[in-house]
């Protein structure tokens, strides 16, 4: 399926706000995520236009831990974020395995807190925080990849 300039390739994961899908972005010729906004949810114009507005809140986000907004496409009535991609494990699969000793766990909650600080300071709040939308990435530097779609109220 094709979605813009996106060539959609597989699942990766599913929330309330839609399915996630790996593809490839032909005209970047990059790896990209694309969560796609069902169509229940596309078709109130309210919760569109409010997605929307949280996608532009966010795409403003510039922070190491934060998984970046590349654009927002709508075809063939599909709406659909795409944003960087973060492949590796997510933290509820981390803590799974045992528990994190305490070396590694500090950076951890280190950076998740320097995210948080940093949408913060935007007016953004993370609203659905919990480890499966935390990814840890090599040497725990960690991003979270489902920060955009959980969203953010303005001070």
């Amino acid at each position: 399926m094709r979605l813009g300039v996106c060539e959609i390739a597989a699942p990766i994961g599913e929330g309330g706000m839609g399915q996630v899908y790996r593809a490839t972005d032909t005209k970047l010729k990059r790896q990209v995520a694309v969560k796609i906004l069902p169509p229940s949810l596309a078709a109130d114009h309210d919760r569109l236009a409010r997605f929307q507005r949280e996608a532009g809140m966010l795409a403003s986000l510039n922070h190491p831990n934060i998984a970046a907004i590349y654009g927002l496409e709508e075809s063939r009535g599909i709406t659909a974020l795409v944003m960087e991609l973060v492949d590796g494990e997510d933290l509820s699969q981390r803590i799974a395995r045992g528990a994190i000793p305490i070396d590694e766990a500090l950076p951890i909650a280190k950076q998740i807190a320097e995210a948080l600080e940093a949408a913060h300071e935007q007016g953004i709040i993370h609203r659905d925080l919990k480890p499966a939308n935390i990814k840890l990435l090599r040497a725990f530097n960690i991003s979270n990849g489902q920060f955009w779609h959980w969203l953010a109220n303005r001070r």
